[in-house]
């Protein structure tokens, strides 16, 4: 397979990368600086430098094209303003949706947010950003075009992956190891069966591949 991921520099997809890599993928991340395409090649993927808040329709969905998979995994990250919340958690994602549908790419994943909703209110910088992420969440599912999974992970941590998880509609809230973030991500790539529904995920356990099984109906 062919994979693009928005926002290729992030540690949940540095880490997607070495998993879609080493198991023969070949793999695109999209990047803001240049200086951060090295990482990327040790990651063992292909870095495309293009700003997500400046780019086209038509630039991003020429870096599609060919994909049988795109994975929506930027963010402005907890030191942005909330300003930034609506360019990139938000704008970065309907674009990125877009695209896909323009290139022709059905097969779509998003790394949203627990708690993620068009309707959250508050105005702290952290309730937009939820905002954001469900506006986001929202119009992903609105594309028939697309064949979307929605991944809304608990409390990130860096703590070593232990392959075993806990993933439904609804979890409850708790932590989950970035590791283990990126290989769900894996294998929901790797399962048609998963389109169409938003899915919690934190540290549960069962393991990934079965946990993945199960959401897929089998």
């Amino acid at each position: 397979m062919r994979i693009v991921i928005a926002g290729g520099h992030g540690q949940i997809a540095l880490r997607l990368e070495r998993l879609l890599a080493a198991r023969g993928d070949e793999v695109a991340g999209i990047v803001r600086k240049a200086e951060q395409a090295d990482d990327l090649r040790a990651a063992g993927a292909e870095p495309v430098v293009l700003d997500l808040e400046s780019a086209s329709v038509d630039e991003v969905a020429e870096r599609l094209r060919g994909a049988d998979a795109a994975v929506f995994a930027a963010g402005a990250g907890p030191g942005s303003g909330a300003a930034r919340k609506d360019t990139v958690d938000k704008a970065a994602a309907v674009l990125f949706a877009d695209a896909a549908v323009r290139a022709g790419v059905r097969r779509f994943v998003v790394v949203s947010s627990m708690g993620a909703d068009p309707r959250h209110q508050g105005n702290e910088i952290f309730d937009v950003y939820l905002r954001a992420k469900g506006e986001a969440d929202a119009y992903v599912r609105s594309l028939d075009a697309l064949d979307w999974t929605i991944l809304r992970p608990g409390a990130l941590t860096d703590d070593a992956g232990t392959g075993l998880v806990r993933l439904e509609a609804h979890t409850g809230r708790g932590p989950v190891p970035r590791d283990d973030v990126a290989a769900v991500l894996a294998e929901l790539i790797d399962t048609p069966a998963t389109n169409g529904p938003t899915l919690e995920l934190i540290s549960g356990s069962t393991p990934v591949s079965v946990a993945v099984k199960s959401v897929a109906g089998n």
